[in-house]
């Protein structure tokens, strides 16, 4: 099957025009203190995006005044509680435009995996023996142990697509013939957070229409790297986690608002029974949710436009021209060295700035902890994606993972692949 690569083919154009329009990587890198420390002697550089970003200040700062300022529990007459909601619905908005979804299809969690579980369970609540999911080997196992939690706890069954370990993509064909008239749920991951794969989320969601099944999408990995458009995409569900957006650890969930509205979810008979607050249960991180919609404001705020969403496009384009010569160069500068494997798709075909690799004779925890001796942090091991690193082989020593993120820069490249080519020589 031909993948679709209109990932690049429609953003490269835009993003060398808007390019001129955002802020550089130097103006960027002044939003973060982190960016400050120095490590053995060296400063640090940052490749551990894809397991959490770096905050920028304004991030702190929102939390900060919310805690400081405006803390209360939510639905009183009083000034700090009032101060509250407005704090909670100015940020369902902002994750809305984020989105391009309304503000009442926002739900907040702990985290995304806390989130798929609480919907996994309130969507078993309608199925039963027959019933089948449909979930990928490529996919972080926060999409797929709530599926198969749910399947042993319902009698339902859990159908599991392969990933082509030479190419880190998905086997698609084999991934139609097991979507059928019994496929209740298709869950899959917009990008793998272990190999940097893209899939084709209009593809996926368009088989899961064609037998009346419903769509959810893992896009923690694909957020930070592209910008969501849940309309476009026409899925029923999306997760993702604040913290790999330059957010506080916070989970986000979007639901179309119907499904919102009419699913069975477990809550306490008093807490507000309309969407989007059905969905979510007990008091919120309210802090980090202040913190989530500072976020995004801050990805906004790299670019212009005339309203969020078009701030938010303008900066992902730029970053998306940005990142694609930063894997490009790290790509080929790994590739040069003698020892070193690379895993995943290369640059060429649609990908996140995250490159999985190995260099031989080296577990990845000692490949990390070498890399940390000169300032470079990534990290190392299955990132959770244990079926991936399974099947590539590699349960014993794990993958090295390097991201690439908004401050992630050119000569920071350079160093990561001399670091490499040091350790790759015994050096």
């Amino acid at each position: 099957m031909e993948i679709n690569t209109s990932f690049d083919e429609e953003r490269t154009t835009s993003a060398v025009q808007s390019a001129t329009q955002v802020a550089s990587i130097l103006e960027t890198r002044t939003h973060f203190p982190a960016l400050g420390r120095r490590h053995a002697g060296y400063p640090v550089a940052y490749f551990d995006g894809p397991g959490g970003t770096q905050v920028p200040r304004v991030v702190v700062e929102a939390m900060a005044d919310y805690l400081y300022h405006h803390n209360a529990n939510t639905h009183w007459a009083y000034p700090t509680s009032i101060e509250t909601d407005e704090t909670i619905a100015a940020a369902r908005q902002a994750l809305a435009d984020f989105f391009n979804s309304s503000p009442t299809e926002v739900a907040f969690g702990a985290n995304m995996t806390t989130l798929t579980f609480h919907l996994a369970r309130t969507l078993g609540r309608q199925y039963g023996p027959g019933d089948e999911i449909v979930v990928t080997e490529l996919d972080h196992h926060a999409n797929v142990a709530p599926w198969q939690a749910l399947a042993r706890e319902r009698g339902l069954t859990v159908r599991v697509a392969k990933m082509q370990p030479e190419s880190g993509q998905l086997d698609w064909d084999g991934l139609e013939q097991l979507v059928t008239q019994r496929t209740r749920l298709l869950a899959i991951g917009a990008a793998s957070n272990a190999l940097g794969t893209i899939n084709d989320l209009r593809h996926a969601v368009r088989m899961a229409r064609g037998v009346g099944a419903l769509a959810f999408i893992d896009a923690v990995h694909y957020a930070p790297h592209a910008l969501i458009d849940v309309r476009e995409l026409d899925c029923d569900f999306l997760a993702c986690s604040a913290y790999k957006f330059y957010g506080p650890h916070i989970g986000v969930l979007f639901g179309k608002h119907d499904l919102l509205q009419s699913l069975d979810f477990p809550k306490l008979l008093p807490a507000p029974d309309t969407a989007p607050e059905r969905a979510e249960t007990g008091t919120q991180n309210q802090e980090g949710i202040a913190g989530a919609a500072a976020a995004v404001d801050f990805l906004a705020s790299l670019a212009k436009g005339n309203t969020r969403r078009a701030r938010l496009q303008a900066t992902f384009d730029a970053l998306h021209s940005r990142s694609a010569a930063l894997v490009a160069q790290l790509w080929q500068g790994l590739s040069s060295i003698e020892g070193v494997r690379l895993f995943g798709p290369p640059p060429t075909v649609p990908r996140t700035p995250t490159v999985a690799f190995t260099v031989s004779g080296r577990h990845s925890k000692e490949v990390s902890r070498a890399l940390a001796g000169r300032g470079i942090f990534a990290s190392h091991g299955n990132f959770y994606a244990q079926t991936v690193v399974e099947r590539l082989g590699l349960s014993r020593e794990g993958l090295v993972r390097a991201g690439c993120a908004c401050y992630t820069t050119a000569e920071e490249i350079e160093r990561l692949i001399e670091g490499v080519r040091a350790i790759a020589q015994g050096e």
